[in-house]
C-alpha cells in the first residue's frame, strides 16, 4: 500500500538509564550527564520517514539550536562561577587586610611589652635603691635618737601613785641613796634634768605601772648607776624595780627578742650581755663573742656540739604555748 504505517520503533535501550545520574560542578552546580544530553539530542531528533527519508538541512537546523542552548547553559553557570570567585577574592582580600592588621597590632603589643618590662627593670632597680636608702634613713634616725636619750635611764615597777608622780625627782634621789650611796659619797652629779611617766596618759586597763624616765646631767653618773643596777636588784621602800638603759623603740623590741637567748644563755653560765645597739656578747671557751643577729648566733650554737639544739627558740616558743 501507499500509505504505510510506521513500523513500530524498537525500545530504546539508552531511555533505561538512570536519568537522575548527574555530574558534580563547581561549588555545587549539578548539570547533567553528556551522554543523557546525546540521548536527548537523538530523542528529539526527527525521525526520517519510509517514504522521504531524512532532511539533511532538518537535522543541521537541530544540531545548530541544541549547540546554542549547550553554549546558553555554560555562559550561565561560567558567570555564576565568575560571580563566586569574585565574592571569594573579595573574601580573601578582606581576610588579607585583618591578616595584616593582626600582625601589626601583635607587633606593636610586643613592643609595649618590652617598653613595660624595660620600666619594669628599672622601677624595680628603683624600689631596691628607696628600700636600701629608706633602711640605711632609718638606721640612722634609730641611732640619733639612741644618742639623745644616753643620758637617760628606764625605772620599770615604780608604783604608779600620786605622791609618786609629783615628785619623780626626789624619789629617783631616794633610789639612789637606797642602793648605790657610794656614788654619792664619791660626790657625784645625781642631779636630773627632767623625770617623766612613759606614756603620758594612764591606761586604766593595763594593771602595770607606767615606765619613768629620767634624764640626767651628768652621763658618768648615768652609767655608773646602770653599772650598779645590772649587778643586783634595785629596790625603793623595799619594792624591787628594774632600772636599764633608754633605748628607742625599734633597739628595745631588738633587745626583746634575745630574751629567751639571754635567759638560757644565763643558765648555761656563759654570762649573757645585751648592749647597744641590741647586740648579745657571750663568754664560751675562754673568749668573748658578740652577735649583732639573732640568725648569726643561732649558726654559731649549730656548730658547737655544747650548744646544739638548746637554743632552739622555736621549739621553746611551742612548749610555752
Amino acid at each position: 500500500m501507499a500509505n504505510s504505517t510506521e513500523a513500530q520503533k524498537p525500545p530504546n535501550p539508552k531511555k533505561n538509564k538512570n536519568k537522575g545520574v548527574t555530574l558534580d560542578t563547581f561549588y555545587g552546580t549539578k548539570i547533567q550527564n553528556t551522554e543523557e544530553i546525546e540521548d536527548d539530542a537523538q530523542e528529539n531528533a526527527p525521525k526520517p520517514s519510509k517514504g522521504n527519508g531524512n532532511s539533511p538541512q532538518t537535522h543541521e537546523e537541530f544540531e545548530s539550536e541544541m549547540t546554542k542552548k549547550m553554549e546558553a547553559f555554560w555562559e550561565e553557570k561560567w558567570e555564576i562561577m565568575q560571580k563566586k570567585f569574585t565574592h571569594l577574592q573579595y573574601q580573601f582580600d578582606q581576610s588579607e587586610k585583618e591578616n595584616q592588621a593582626l600582625k601589626a597590632r601583635i607587633r606593636q603589643l610586643e613592643d609595649n611589652d618590652r617598653v613595660k618590662e624595660q620600666e619594669l627593670i628599672k622601677q624595680s632597680q628603683n624600689t631596691k635603691k628607696l628600700e636600701e636608702n629608706i633602711k640605711y634613713l632609718t638606721n640612722k634616725v634609730t641611732d640619733l635618737e639612741n644618742r639623745g636619750r644616753r643620758d637617760n635611764l628606764r625605772i620599770i615597777g615604780l608604783p604608779e601613785k600620786p605622791e609618786i608622780n609629783t615628785k619623780l625627782d626626789i624619789v629617783i634621789q631616794d633610789i639612789i641613796k637606797e642602793n648605790c650611796p657610794e656614788i654619792l659619797e664619791q660626790g657625784g652629779n645625781t642631779a636630773t634634768d627632767r623625770a617623766h611617766r612613759t606614756p603620758s596618759t594612764l591606761n586604766p586597763q593595763k594593771t602595770t605601772p607606767r615606765n619613768v624616765i629620767a634624764k640626767f646631767q651628768s652621763s658618768q653618773t648615768k652609767e655608773k648607776i646602770l653599772q650598779e643596777a645590772i649587778k643586783r636588784q634595785f629596790r625603793y621602800k623595799g619594792m624591787p624595780i628594774r632600772v636599764t638603759q633608754d633605748l628607742a623603740s625599734s633597739t628595745l623590741n631588738d633587745c626583746k627578742a634575745w630574751n629567751m637567748i639571754f635567759r638560757k644563755a644565763r643558765e648555761l653560765g656563759l654570762q649573757p650581755r645585751i648592749s647597744y645597739p641590741g647586740k648579745l656578747t657571750i663568754y664560751f671557751q675562754g673568749k668573748v663573742w658578740a652577735f649583732n643577729k639573732i640568725e648569726d648566733f643561732q649558726l654559731f650554737a649549730k656548730k658547737r656540739p655544747e650548744l646544739c639544739g638548746k637554743f632552739d627558740t622555736e621549739k621553746q616558743r611551742a612548749r610555752k604555748t
